[in-house]
């Protein structure tokens, strides 16, 4: 075994060995402004499920969703105050930020799972048939992604990595924002990506992009988004907190059961739909969304668990990288006493 291997078993285990708290049973918290970080995508629908069948409210938090167009602004917001908790990807920004004292990662939330819909490696149509027909074929390509550090420059690598293709042989294009990406792909600015189905399957629809693997098959146990709050929140308002992990992981049950596992009734599955289809792709018409949304789902961690074996992995690659200080370590990072850990 590796000194890396050992190093990162240790920094696990040393994170604390009292386990996850018990949440059932607990008074709800007294009335409480909540802003939650969020983006306009299908997989942040427990958060919108949660507002809208009032689970929050039954804790006593009064939520506001505030939309973001990347994964960086949303740990700033938490780090400044402007937000108290957010669903976002790991990113450089953030653990740089988690080093600084400012933020936790207190729970996990997509995740990739082998069998299930999860993140979309796509070709532009004029780099398919230029002969980029397969992940294998990315050498000397470029591949989108919103900043250096990003969930989609994590699954470059580690689709380069599987595929023996240095990352010296692959053109980063940080376009920022995911508009901006889906842009440049469907006009052939860049060559590849890869993102969640709701957006992916869009675009194959349309003919703007070609699907050439998925994430899963090179990433199966990945910690896709997590949970994050301050690290004054972590600390010092434990009751709000567990309130905030409670009632959003009634919602992550819904959304699973409703178009993950659809385990729930045709007449539920229709309501979780609608609850994403008001804050996402309200443009289209239900029918073809909610199509889009059932057969792109990501499974979402239940209670909010965290892998964090992934999620060690991409403090790892961000360490080897250079983005984030070698100083860094995983008690600075997660606060594991909120949620089991998987």
């Amino acid at each position: 075994m590796t000194n890396l291997a050992i190093n990162r078993r240790q920094a696990i285990v040393g994170l604390g060995t009292a386990g996850a708290l018990t949440l059932l049973g607990r008074p709800a918290f007294a009335a409480s402004k909540v802003k939650l970080g969020v983006m306009r995508l299908a997989s942040h629908a427990p958060s919108y499920i949660a507002c809208e069948r009032g689970y929050y409210k039954d804790e006593g938090l009064d939520v506001e969703l505030e939309f973001f167009e990347a994964a960086q602004p949303m740990a700033m917001a938490i780090a400044s105050g402007d937000a108290d908790y957010a669903v976002t990807a790991m990113s450089g920004g953030l653990v740089n930020l988690a080093g600084k004292g400012a933020i936790k990662v207190i729970g996990g939330a997509v995740s990739e799972e082998k069998g299930v819909a999860g993140a979309i490696i796509l070709a532009s149509e004029k780099a398919y048939q230029a002969g980029l027909t397969t992940a294998k074929d990315l050498n000397g390509k470029s591949f989108g992604i919103t900043t250096a550090g990003s969930s989609f420059h994590y699954m470059c690598h580690k689709i380069a990595e599987a595929n023996g293709i240095p990352m010296s042989e692959i053109s980063l294009r940080r376009l920022h924002k995911v508009d901006a990406i889906v842009g440049a792909l469907g006009t052939g600015q860049i060559d590849a990506w890869a993102i969640q189905g709701s957006i992916a399957n869009e675009m194959l629809a349309e003919g703007s992009a070609k699907q050439i693997g998925l994430v899963s098959d090179y990433a199966p146990d990945y910690q896709v988004t997590t949970v994050l709050t301050s690290t004054n929140n972590a600390a010092n308002e434990r009751e709000k907190t567990e309130a905030f992990i409670t009632a959003h992981s009634r919602a992550i049950d819904d959304y699973n059961a409703a178009v993950v596992d659809k385990t729930a009734t045709p007449e539920e599955v229709d309501e979780v739909a609608k609850i994403i289809h008001k804050y996402v792709d309200s443009d289209h018409p239900f029918p073809a969304a909610k199509k889009i949304f059932v057969g792109s789902a990501m499974r979402i961690n239940t209670g909010c668990a965290l892998t964090l074996e992934s999620a060690m992995n991409q403090l790892v690659w961000l360490k080897e990288e250079k983005m984030v200080s070698e100083t860094i370590r995983a008690q600075m990072l997660f606060d594991i006493s909120y949620v089991e850990t998987i």
